[in-house]
């Protein structure tokens, strides 16, 4: 496979995401020389959000001074459920009709012209932080990237699992039996309670029934059209009651979550990324350490918990690191 010069061996990594699309170019060492940076379509379906894939790697190889057919490959890190032979991604719901089986490796490498492997897209953020973020000190490593949805992705005894290729789906832990109805069409997740999407439209309900708020003044004043991070955060700092009220719940949906899973898989360490985990960040983390802590069974001491280091490109990285297998 041929690099142009100033580039070797330069891969590529795309971080899908419900609201945005992250795409880096890194070098042989793992170093940033390209990024770009566009929204996740909200209408079409799986061919769509392929066609935007490509453009943000193009968009990435250009400003590192590369071709995408002069990659050596490019990984992409999905929501839903992946094949790990193929590539194929289902049930990527957060995503817009995404709900069948799609060929999302063929046919990204056919655009970009130069292999292409896809993984779940926590499970390469985590990997990323196990590898060169917070997580390196540790062998079993819980990674929970709270942003559009809730994933997780695991480490143990030092590698990564992915079961039967939908392991780490801790979102749709319940948290409680008959609760609220999820994105996936179930009751009682966590994601149900926490996850971005769902918490917009559970404010948009309250405020149907005379609630209010200034989460959607926010969005509309700074040309948003869904109530990202950053809004959030901003309703938080103006003590916002029902953005208050509903942060609150997701932390504590998140903290009995993630400790029933810290029960069962008794990992050392909980990484927190995703867009609100990052956003929020240390005090957040902290925060979720002491709702989990009473759940906890082995508490003595119980798991460290940290901020993801690799912030919003993380997930990027990570995908960039599958490309290594080519």
């Amino acid at each position: 496979m041929t690099s142009l010069p100033g580039a070797p061996a330069a891969r590529g990594g795309i971080d899908l995401g419900g609201t945005k699309i992250e795409a880096v170019v890194v070098d042989a060492n793992n170093k940033l020389i390209g990024s770009a940076r566009r929204p996740t379509p909200t209408a079409g379906g799986p061919p769509d959000v392929a066609a935007a894939l490509a453009a943000a790697v193009t968009e990435a190889a250009e400003t590192a001074g590369v071709q995408p057919a002069a990659l050596i490959g490019v990984g992409v890190g999905s929501p839903g459920v992946v094949d790990p032979d193929t590539g194929a991604v289902s049930s990527a719901r957060n995503l817009p009709n995404w709900e069948g089986r799609y060929e999302l490796a063929s046919e990204l490498s056919s655009r970009l012209g130069t292999p292409v492997s896809v993984g779940n897209d926590v499970q390469v953020a985590t990997n990323a932080e196990f590898e060169l973020g917070a997580a390196r000190p540790y062998k079993s490593v819980l990674g929970v990237f709270w942003g559009t949805g809730v994933g997780g992705g695991l480490i143990l005894d030092g590698k990564p699992w992915v079961g039967r290729g939908g392991a780490g789906e801790i979102g749709h832990v319940v948290v409680e039996i008959d609760g609220a109805r999820c994105g996936c069409g179930r009751r009682g997740c966590m994601e149900a309670y926490a996850g971005r999407g769902q918490l917009e439209e559970r404010a948009r309900r309250r405020v149907e029934k005379g609630r209010k708020t200034e989460l959607f003044k926010l969005m509309e004043s700074h040309g948003r059209a869904r109530l990202t991070s950053s809004i959030w955060a901003r309703a938080l700092d103006r003590d916002d009651k029902l953005a208050t009220e509903l942060i609150d719940g997701a932390v504590r949906a998140l903290g009995a979550g993630i400790a029933s899973a810290v029960n069962v898989l008794d990992v050392e360490a909980v990484i927190i990324g995703g867009g609100l985990g990052i956003r929020f960040g240390e005090p957040f983390a902290q925060r979720l350490a002491r709702e989990m802590h009473p759940h906890i069974f082995n508490d003595q001491p119980p798991p460290d918990v940290h901020v993801a280091a690799l912030g919003d490109l993380g997930g990027a990285i990570g995908a960039s690191l599958l490309a290594r297998t080519w």
